[in-house]
């Protein structure tokens, strides 16, 4: 009964760390296809000059830099996640603050989007400004519908 009780633990401890690794992946990955197709939108309906493409350039440059930053620290904290998982076996404290910390990372990596989302809107003159916040709406509102 013992060896199969620790099959059995192992197993789940193994589908539990594949299941935290993929959710964890699931939400960084998410951002990226709103945050493009906000990109796209932009680019193509708020007619930007060749001025304000120059000024964005280092803004989207920077940008990138900080969220692939983030994506790794995201990886390495879903990694910690999963051994947490498989040490504990269940819902204890270090799950608790591996599941703290990615939730961490993922607030940080909404707050820089949310950033870089303004510093580039203030490229913008009063008339894209308007569109641009219907872009933003739309893309924070698409999966709510």
């Amino acid at each position: 009964m013992g060896l199969r009780r620790i099959w059995i633990v192992g197993l789940i401890a193994f589908v539990a760390a594949v299941a935290g690794v993929f959710v964890g992946r699931m939400l960084v990955d998410t951002p990226r296809a709103s945050e493009t197709e906000l990109h796209a939108l932009l680019h193509r309906e708020a007619k930007l000059s060749d001025e304000q493409e120059t000024r964005l350039r280092p803004i989207e440059a920077r940008f990138a830099a900080r969220r692939a930053a983030l994506e790794l620290e995201m990886r390495a904290a879903n990694i910690r996640l999963a051994q947490a998982i498989e040490a504990e076996h269940g819902y204890g404290p270090r799950v608790t603050a591996a599941i703290d910390e990615t939730h961490d990372i993922m607030g940080a990596l909404q707050k820089e989007t949310l950033e870089h989302l303004f510093a580039m809107r203030d490229v913008l003159d009063a008339n894209q400004t308007a569109t641009f916040d219907k872009i933003v709406v739309k893309a924070l509102t698409a999966d709510a519908r």
